[in-house]
């Protein structure tokens, strides 16, 4: 995740302090939510519960609880959510508080006695839960706006974009071919590969992107054109048009964090004499 200001802390919490982050399967990997750490803190103890989703103001989670808790509840609505996340490219985690109040409670599973809680923050949040929804919720709104801003790979783009290398195998129609990325963004990609591209056009592509933390991203799109390799008649660079479907969250954070530290450092040289 690329270095954030406290200035750009500031900005996220005033311009999505009041979002709502669903916290789908896509979400929780991307974010890497400690699903099995995230607890609700009560007076006299404290119970393992689900974040639903949250925003900077307040959160709803899923929690089972006992007729007592209820009745503490009742007496003392303060509580405190436990957010936990790993580390990233590290085994550990780190974790934080949020001191809140129970401001709504529904049961939907009597069985289990699991209830629906939504849960108003009483102070501002941590720094961190500013910074982790933040990112995600730019990264989103990004996607959109900056989606057809092209990222050239090279060197230092390739090594800050966490890339293990510019050589990729597309698969064009279910056949593999080589290829070299030649920029990417968050709408699609352009890759150079040896062949004739009039053959390739409109056809369906699928490429896998390799990470240097042992992960890898699939992407799958459409190739709607091509451009000739200036001196070089047996290559051509195909643009591939992402279906929206395939991208997930992680490659928006990992595309909109470069763009950010591209930004920046633009912003640097700008303002050095």
């Amino acid at each position: 995740m690329a270095i954030v200001t406290s200035q750009q802390l500031k900005d996220y919490y005033e311009k999505y302090g009041q979002i709502d982050v669903t916290f789908t399967k896509d979400i929780n990997d991307s974010l890497k939510l400690e699903r099995k750490q995230i607890y609700l803190k009560i007076k006299g103890g404290q119970r393992q519960c689900i974040i639903y989703s949250s925003s900077l103001v307040e959160a709803k989670i899923v929690v089972a609880l006992t007729d007592e808790l209820i009745k503490t509840l009742q007496a003392d609505n303060l509580v405190a959510l436990r957010f936990c996340f790993l580390k990233e490219d590290r085994s550990d985690i780190f974790s934080f508080f949020v001191q809140s109040r129970v401001t709504g409670l529904t049961q939907y599973d009597k069985e289990r006695n699991l209830y629906f809680a939504q849960i108003t923050f009483t102070q501002h949040p941590p720094d961190d839960l500013i910074e982790i929804l933040g990112n995600l919720l730019e990264a989103n709104i990004n996607a959109a706006r900056r989606r057809e801003e092209r990222i050239v790979i090279n060197p230092d783009s390739l090594r800050r974009l966490g890339l293990t290398s510019k050589s990729v195998i597309i698969q064009i129609d279910g056949k593999p071919r080589n290829g070299i990325l030649r920029d990417i963004s968050f709408g699609g990609l352009k890759i150079i590969i040896m062949g004739n591209p009039k053959l390739l056009m409109n056809k369906n592509a699928a490429i896998r992107l390799a990470l240097k933390n042992g992960k890898s991203l699939d992407l799958q799109g459409e190739i709607i054109r091509f451009e000739p390799v200036e001196g070089r008649n047996d290559l051509a660079a195909l643009a591939v048009k992402y279906d929206e479907k395939s991208m997930t969250l992680e490659y928006k954070m990992i595309i909109n964090d470069y763009l950010k530290y591209a930004g920046i450092s633009a912003a640097i040289r700008e303002n050095t004499p």
